[in-house]
């Protein structure tokens, strides 16, 4: 999610005066002593694709105080923000990012709660959805077996309406609480997040997601449902590239059609531009296989779209999100 627009498609050199500057006259540029906002981090490392350029600065809260003195810092000084959680479906530009990158993977707001009576529970943003698949698993909870294979956060999983095996996380949602720009924060329903395939509303918008709350509709034998959430696992795992980065999916599905079909029919299973290439195990994955770029897999996507729009008329929806400048 990017709050406010890049400034400048030469991300390298503003990062490199950034940190000039930081180190010489222009004080206003220095991050607070209060807040670890580092400049000039590489973001490789933070995306499930492993590509990508460096973050002008780069903030990795740990509570929500360390956030919000991160969030007014960079307002004061008409910085954008770019919000990522454990850098699924995401594309960052070799160039890097512009502004305050904010991470929030280590965010830490709410103690995770699970009421046995009703059988919801509350996580932080940054909490893998796996992991709370697995914990709801384990207590018998039935309805998320689906998550225990998404590499990604509770925050994206709500912004993005992730989802697998014909569920998603509008299902189970009942609410969530977002952090506004001016530092207030909000509760919205699952009603108010207007939920359809791989989307909501707060996707592009200006709200942090800070924590979530879903409810689970039965309960049965623990054993039963760690073995369903294993089962679906173990499918996810025999049909998908785990043994490379990737991130995910990359194409919507354009109902009732299926991306990866439509691609495999053209016979892209293994093409390559660079290190960039389309997986052979299933076509809507783009794997690196080491070295890529996000420009190289960034121009694999274009030309998967354009060869499926000029063989049936149909185009493919990136459920990726590019960040910065290509």
């Amino acid at each position: 999610m990017t709050l406010s627009q890049d400034r400048s498609p030469t991300i390298a050199t503003k990062i490199q005066q950034s940190v000039d500057a930081s180190n010489n006259t222009n004080r206003d540029f220095e991050p607070p002593t209060d807040c670890p906002i580092r400049s000039a981090v590489s973001l490789k490392g933070l995306t499930t694709w492993k590509v990508g350029g460096l973050a002008e600065w780069y903030l990795e809260p740990r509570n929500l105080a360390a956030l919000q003195i991160g969030l007014a810092w960079a307002h004061q000084r008409d910085l954008p923000i770019t919000l990522i959680g454990a850098g699924s479906n995401l594309l960052i530009s070799d160039r890097g990012l512009a502004g305050l990158v904010i991470c929030t993977r280590h965010l830490r707001h709410v103690d995770p709660k699970f009421d046995p009576e009703t059988r919801s529970m509350t996580a932080d943003a940054g909490k893998m959805l796996a992991s709370l698949a697995w914990q709801a698993a384990r207590r018998g909870w039935v309805g998320m077996e689906w998550a225990a294979g998404i590499p990604g956060t509770v925050g994206g999983a709500v912004v993005m309406n992730a989802g697998a095996h014909g569920h998603s996380t509008q299902e189970i949602l009942v609410s969530t609480e977002v952090l506004n720009t001016d530092g207030s924060i909000e509760i919205l329903t699952n009603q108010d997040l207007n939920y359809s395939y791989r989307t909501s509303n707060l996707q592009g918008g200006s709200r942090l997601v800070l924590s979530a709350k879903f409810q689970l509709p039965a309960i049965e034998n623990p054993e039963a449902v760690k073995e369903r959430t294993f089962r679906d696992l173990e499918q996810r795992h025999g049909k998908q590239p785990y043994d490379r980065p990737s991130c995910g999916s990359v194409f919507r599905n354009p109902k009732p059609q299926y991306a990866a079909a439509l691609i495999e029919e053209l016979g892209l299973k293994g093409y390559r531009i660079g290190d960039a290439e389309v997986s052979t195990l299933h076509a809507n994955f783009i794997i690196n296989r080491q070295d890529a770029t996000a420009s190289q897999i960034r121009e694999l996507i274009y030309y998967v779209q354009s060869r499926v729009k000029q063989a049936y008329s149909i185009e493919l929806e990136p459920e990726v999100k590019m960040l910065g400048q290509f």
